[in-house]
């Protein structure tokens, strides 16, 4: 073997296990990169699907968490039974950087933000509070299809993501929610989008808004200081059947959890879901008759029912 052959592989082993910079990502379910950090930064959990090199004094890490030890709540089961709520992270991960975006960045297929920050700042898409906005000010659109994952979304937005079929939003974080973090305008009947992991902070009304058709499953969720974690559309110009989904989310200082419209055919089932009290457990689902654009659809009751099913769900 020559001496440039000899070199070469030689640095092989050091080129494949080339340690991971500073903010990079370093661990989670799924994850087949590099555990290593470069000197003086560690590998720091975050949640199931990422670890994160931070600076820190203890050198290169050793190879980070894949299960969750996030706190543990307790729930009382109001129908059915079920594992407690558990592997939910309650605390907004370190931003790696922010960009500030003129425009909508469009994702066609998928992209892993490596928990940087984005937002609208300076732009029209930055926040307008609860005034009527749509996609044209989002952060994201989301092609059907399309995969977002490890992103932070800062405050200065007014609407966070727009997936305008299905997609799959992973390990996603709103820092302040302006107007909606997520609008689901997915067409099918058989349409499924996820949102998987991830939190919301501070959402005067909605989290997720559901104008498509469909289904939105939520799972490994945290919410805080919101209106409304989920609202199937009750007054959009097409009346689609809607449901949702949620498994292993936490709620705290909520008003109600979802909300569907049952002369639309809407159902909502919840499995090892838990609030700190706020919501109460019956307006953890509200049932409202659905109507027409430009008027308000009334509600007509909260709690567990042949519409809103519950498995597992009370206090935290």
């Amino acid at each position: 073997m020559s001496r440039a052959l000899l070199a070469l592989a030689a640095l092989a082993p050091l080129l494949v296990q080339a340690a991971v910079p500073l903010y990079g990502q370093c661990g989670g379910l799924s994850y087949t990169g590099e555990t290593s950090c470069v000197s003086g930064a560690v590998c720091v959990y975050s949640n199931e699907w990422y670890s994160q090199c931070l600076a820190g004094s203890a050198g290169t890490t050793t190879t980070p968490k894949t299960t969750s030890t996030a706190t543990k709540t307790s729930t009382s089961t109001t129908t059915g039974s079920g594992s407690t709520p558990t592997g939910i992270t309650t605390t907004l991960p370190a931003s790696s950087g922010y960009s500030a975006l003129a425009t909508a960045s469009v994702i066609s297929s998928s992209f892993d933000g490596g928990m940087k920050r984005f937002d609208r700042a300076g732009s029209p898409g930055d926040c307008q509070g609860q005034t009527e906005t749509g996609e044209a000010e989002a952060v994201f659109i989301l092609e059907a299809g399309a995969t977002i994952s490890n992103v932070i979304i800062g405050a200065a937005q007014a609407e966070g993501i727009h997936c305008r079929g299905t997609c799959t939003i992973k390990n996603v974080w709103w820092t302040d929610v302006c107007e909606d973090a997520a609008t689901f305008k997915q067409t099918g009947s058989g349409d499924v989008s996820y949102v998987i992991g991830g939190g919301a902070f501070h959402a005067s009304d909605k989290i997720f808004q559901h104008n498509g058709a469909g289904t939105v499953s939520i799972s490994n969720f945290f919410a805080s200081d919101f209106g409304k974690l989920y609202r199937a559309c009750g007054n959009c110009d097409t009346s689609y059947k809607r449901s949702v989904t949620l498994n292993n989310v936490r709620m705290e200082g909520g008003s109600s959890g979802v909300g569907i419209n049952t002369n639309f055919g809407d159902t909502a089932k919840l499995t090892n879901v838990c609030s700190t009290g706020k919501p109460t457990t019956a307006n953890m689902c509200c049932r409202y008759t659905g109507t027409t654009p430009g008027n308000e659809p009334a509600k007509i009751g909260c709690g567990a029912d042949s519409s809103c099913i519950y498995t597992n769900v009370g206090t935290c």
